[in-house]
């Protein structure tokens, strides 16, 4: 029998958000439940939170999780924007023993990536496709032909001396009070070197921020394609809910 929905957990460092998911639109046919992750987002706190989270929904099933950092085989390799005691924990087993469900997992800005190229701006899109999600960090998901290169974490590149996150993240503007023309002189330091570095054909950008993509987007120039997330805020619970199904 074929699966119609699933439930996609994102977990962020400012936020853990979830919903359940209809795998062949990407919308969310139940409600989209935020908490505020726990600080400091240990082990026990982030899955007590994430277990609020879907039990608000009712939900019962399979899980798809996204998470901050660098997932291999469900364990956890980084922790730049979540507690350090999550280093070389095993993920999909804290989740499916707190949740009691199967959990599949992969990094959250991958989890944005996915859903964008199956649902979203990056359908039917070739070549090299760079996802960056704009948020409490800058995620970033590379696509060659469709095929994802997992964990890039492009968002610790070392641009003029300081990780790339720390001056261009939305966290980052908000912080320092940076006007949207302010951010994007920032903006098009960080574009115009991935960009060096990949030439990627298509740049999809996300995160919560990109619901006001008018405001910034216009202001960075690159020759690769520009454009915001289809999905917007939901990409990765999207993706993470696609990815359950792996």
């Amino acid at each position: 029998m074929r699966v119609s929905t699933a439930f996609g957990l994102d977990i962020g460092g400012t936020g853990i958000k979830g919903g359940v998911v209809d795998l062949a639109s990407g919308e969310l046919v139940s409600e989209r439940v935020r908490l505020d992750t726990p600080q400091p987002a240990t082990v026990a706190a982030v899955l007590d939170t994430a277990a609020a989270v879907v039990a608000q929904t009712g939900w019962s099933g399979p899980i798809g999780c996204a998470f901050p950092g660098v997932v291999k085989d469900g364990v956890v390799g980084s922790s730049a924007n979540i507690d350090d005691e999550w280093l070389g924990e095993h993920l999909e087993r804290h989740l499916a023993a707190r949740l009691n469900a199967p959990v599949r997992s992969l990094n959250d800005a991958d989890a944005a990536g996915l859903a964008e190229m199956r649902l979203g701006a990056g359908v039917e899109r070739d070549g090299v496709v760079m996802m960056l999600t704009l948020g409490t960090g800058i995620g970033s998901a590379l696509f060659v032909d469709g095929r994802l290169v997992p964990n890039t974490e492009l968002g610790h590149l070392e641009i003029d001396g300081a990780v790339a996150e720390s001056r261009a993240s939305a966290a980052a503007r908000e912080r320092e009070g940076l006007s949207y023309e302010e951010w994007a002189v920032r903006l098009q330091r960080y574009f115009s070197h991935v960009e060096q570095l990949f030439s990627p054909d298509l740049f999809i950008v996300g995160g919560g921020i990109s619901r006001k993509a008018d405001r910034f987007l216009p202001l960075i120039s690159v020759r690769a394609d520009l454009v915001p997330a289809r999905l917007r805020q939901n990409s990765g619970i999207v993706g993470a809910a696609l990815r359950s199904m792996e």
